[in-house]
């Protein structure tokens, strides 16, 4: 059964957060809808929080069972009060002396058999000691190729290698070509957090920028895709299972749900992830940067 709860909060974000507390809920396990932004006022005069509205699958009640009502025979008819019996007179019996019975003569002691040996007892074969258990190796550390001079890929390591030091980071990047105008590169180090940022918004934003630099000094078409730490590769796994059970839920009620804003790349992978699921279609709405995808129940 879908429930919704309304909550409020200085950003959206918050007041997301606000319902998902109060919950004890996932954000993956509801959709939000936006039902009024935040305004700021003048001067402290007007100022309102942001208001959403969040929809989640609470389970549904066990009835209870029916009470039987007693008939009205049962509760007109009062109950016969049982007859009260007079006591009787008690009559006092004179116990009579009681005669000894004669001694019975004593019985000579039986003679018990005697008892058989018990047998040794067999010493138990020693356990044979358990094989030790197999310890896997830990993964060999990927390695990379050297990029060629005046290549695109030392001139992506280039830019990057810039744009991360004004960041104040140590991380490395390692450029390599995909495909005939597709460029990965993984940035390797510690604590990658902070360059991955809240759902990738600082990794697309170091995506973005590398892909605007690099793209005016090379000649034709390319595009771009920096990760750290495979953290594109699980974002996707999480998008499809998301979908999926956003998808199953439209099926269940027989109307559409609308997700939370996404950029381009994500809305692509909701699209192809139900784009061949019978009775669901899909389409975006809105403008950027909240555009949504929309997921609707078809015959």
């Amino acid at each position: 059964m879908e429930k919704t709860l309304i909550t409020t909060g200085k950003t959206i974000d918050l007041a997301i957060e606000a319902a998902l507390s109060q919950l004890g809920l996932e954000r993956d396990d509801v959709s939000v809808q936006v039902l009024a932004q935040a305004k700021s006022g003048f001067l402290g005069f007007g100022a309102a929080p942001a208001k959403v509205q969040v929809t989640y699958e609470a389970p549904d009640p066990v009835p209870e069972a029916p009470k039987v009502a007693l008939s009205s025979a049962s509760r007109s008819k009062p109950k016969a009060a049982a007859p009260v019996k007079k006591p009787e007179p008690k009559v006092e019996v004179k116990p009579e002396p009681k005669a000894e019975a004669p001694k019975a003569k004593e019985e000579s002691p039986k003679q018990e058999a005697p008892k058989a040996p018990k047998a040794p007892k067999q010493e138990k074969a020693p356990r044979q000691p358990k094989a030790p258990k197999e310890v896997k190796a830990p993964a060999a550390p990927k390695t990379y190729a050297v990029a060629e001079a005046g290549s695109t890929e030392e001139k992506i390591e280039q830019f990057l290698k810039g744009l991360l030091e004004h960041m104040g980071s140590n991380a490395v990047p390692h450029a390599w070509k995909e495909s005939e105008d597709t460029y990965k590169v993984d940035l390797v180090g510690d604590d990658l957090g902070y360059l991955i940022g809240r759902r990738g918004d600082t990794l697309d934003a170091i995506q973005h920028l590398c892909n605007y630099s690099v793209k005016r000094g090379v000649e034709g078409h390319i595009r771009i895709n920096v990760d750290a730490e495979a953290y594109r590769e699980k974002r996707e796994d999480s998008l499809r299972r998301y979908a999926r059970k956003k998808a199953q839920q439209v099926l269940k009620a027989r109307r559409r749900t609308t997700l939370e804003p996404m950029n381009a790349y994500e809305r692509h992978v909701i699209h192809a992830t139900l784009q061949e699921m019978d009775n669901i279609t899909t389409h975006s709405t809105g403008t950027e940067p909240n555009r949504r995808v929309v997921i609707e129940y078809v015959r």
